[in-house]
């Protein structure tokens, strides 16, 4: 009985000390142990209710907790600028390495989403962000469009 009750409290602490779920469901498991061990369960099947119900309780909620704990995304204010026209500042080409676009008053290095050149004051759209650039392609016009 004392080591599911050292158990309980072990991984008790160690889930409190860790920023994350990481051992609660071994710390359930030690719970689940205890209370066969109260009941006058014999050493092996405290040992499978701690490792049936430890395991259980950690492919139930895992999926769970890691949907809801460590995937958040933290938006920043540069996301505004995605699908936003900028005006390219620097001539944007690949080969070289070379670019800006300006864009809700600031400058940011550029990248084409194609290969070709793309010259100063032409409009383009910002596609995404890769680290500091945005990746952008040039905006169709209404003459385009017709």
């Amino acid at each position: 009985m004392a080591v599911w009750l050292a158990g309980l409290v072990l991984f008790g602490v160690i889930e409190a000390a860790t920023a994350g779920l990481t051992v609660i469901w071994f710390a359930v498991g030690s719970l689940a142990a205890l209370a066969v061990t109260a009941l006058g369960a014999p050493l092996w099947l405290q040992m499978v209710v701690f490792l049936t119900v430890s395991l259980a309780a950690l492919a139930i909620t895992r999926p769970l907790v890691q949907r809801y704990v460590n995937n958040k995304k933290v938006p920043t204010n540069a996301d505004r600028c995605l699908g936003q026209t900028a005006r390219v500042t620097e001539a944007i080409d690949n080969s070289r390495a070379k670019g800006a676009v300006y864009i809700d008053g600031k400058t940011w290095s550029a990248r084409s989403e194609g290969e070709g050149l793309i010259p100063v004051g032409t409009p383009v759209t910002v596609l995404r962000m890769e680290g500091v650039k945005l990746i952008v392609t040039p905006r169709e016009t209404d003459a385009e469009t017709e």
